[in-house]
């Protein structure tokens, strides 16, 4: 017998509270992650933590399309899958996002 897993939303922010290009740092079940309104209306989610060996955070990261640029070490990171682009190497953690009538909700 399969069982259905059961998906929770939690309501992070209103959409149009987010700005436009630029990140914004919640804090969910003890987690640090960052939204980020991106340019075509689209709302994406990573982990708040540079994949850089050395740490820090990308709340402040440059956003250009659906990658960001971490603000201290420069990495292209894809706000899709959390992939660091190549040359560089590493990965953030990403998490599902949803708008529904203006409000933005984490899935888990």
């Amino acid at each position: 017998m399969m069982m259905k897993e059961t998906m929770v939303r939690i309501k992070l922010t209103d959409f149009d509270s987010l700005p436009v290009g630029a990140g914004q740092a919640v804090t969910v079940n003890g987690e640090n992650i960052v939204l980020f309104r991106i340019y075509n209306g689209e709302v994406k989610a990573v982990e708040n933590r540079s994949p850089h060996r050395k740490g820090g955070t990308l709340a402040d990261a440059l956003v250009s399309g659906k990658f960001i640029y971490c603000p201290v070490y420069d990495l292209k990171i894809s706000l899709e899958d959390g992939k660091v682009q190549a040359p560089d190497t590493g990965e953030v953690k990403t998490f599902k996002v949803e708008v529904i009538e203006n409000e933005v909700y984490l899935q888990i």
